[in-house]
């Protein structure tokens, strides 16, 4: 027997019955919120990607670099907004897919229950706060010259000094301790367990901020390898991904060592680069 079968939805119109139907299965629901917003977001990021074939993003970015426009930034702003959906809600899986089993397995006691879809809500609220904190970081950097008209670093030691901070926070106590709510979400969800729409919508954003303090150094190697590098982006978004469904500290840890010996390699070059007798 299906989930939707052990509800009784035959006193409903014929249109209630399927949304109720749906609303039956918040597992389903779970996976259909996860898959449509990062869909969303790698297609946002496609057509961004169409666009700077031609020029058009680059030309942007040197207009934006002499004068802030509110469609440029917007521009920027929506860009930052895809890439968040498109790296992060693939890691909010399992967290989500959780919530949706505890919620299942209270609806079948007949208690009262609130869509997954809310959940995700108050996480994506927290990425988009990023988004939107990264935009200003963008247009900051741009303006002092740390970024080029390609949105690329314009500075070896720029980014040798991300890539060596966001290997430095690998080892730091806050994310030990954040990614090892975002690994074990269950005792979260069923110490503070609720169920309106509000309170749902909080636990979402606290689960948000513990995978923003989980993962926004990453986040910020971006800046060092280009904004618009789709490569990085997926090599990141799959990093992230593995590195919460994983137990210990090992990948965490090797993680950091590989962006530290990599900082220290930008460092490096970019010294030698002005070194007497070095490359112009």
């Amino acid at each position: 027997m299906t989930e939707a079968a052990d509800r009784d939805l035959n006193h409903l119109p014929p249109a209630q019955s399927r949304l109720g139907a749906l609303f039956a299965r918040p597992k389903a629901m779970a996976v259909g919120c996860v898959v449509a917003l990062a869909a969303l977001g790698w297609s946002y990021l496609a057509l961004l990607a169409a666009a700077n074939s031609n020029g058009l993003i680059d030309a942007l970015c040197r207009a934006m670099a002499v004068e802030v426009t509110l469609g440029g930034t917007a521009l920027i702003a929506l860009m930052w907004a895809a890439m968040t959906l498109a790296m992060m809600l693939p890691s909010a899986a399992p967290m989500i897919y959780t919530y949706a089993e505890i919620a299942d397995t209270a609806a079948k006691k007949g208690e009262r229950i609130v869509s997954p879809f809310v959940l995700a809500a108050g996480y994506t609220t927290v990425w988009l706060g990023f988004a939107a904190l990264a935009t200003a970081a963008q247009l900051a950097l741009t303006r002092l010259a740390f970024l080029d008209e390609s949105m690329a670093s314009a500075s070896g030691l720029f980014s040798g000094a991300v890539f060596i901070a966001a290997g430095l926070y690998q080892f730091s106590a806050l994310k030990l301790a954040c990614l090892t709510q975002c690994r074990n979400p269950f005792p979260f969800f069923f110490t503070n367990w609720a169920t309106t729409p509000r309170g749902v919508f909080r636990l979402g954003v606290k689960q948000g901020l513990f995978c923003l303090g989980c993962c926004w150094a990453m986040m910020a190697v971006m800046f060092a390898v280009g904004v618009m590098n789709v490569v990085w982006m997926v090599a990141l978004g799959i990093l992230m991904t593995v590195e919460k469904m994983t137990t210990g500290r090992w990948l965490t840890q090797a993680l950091g060592v590989a962006l530290i010996v990599a900082g220290t390699g930008f460092v490096v070059f970019a010294f030698a680069a002005h070194w007497p007798g070095g490359a112009t």
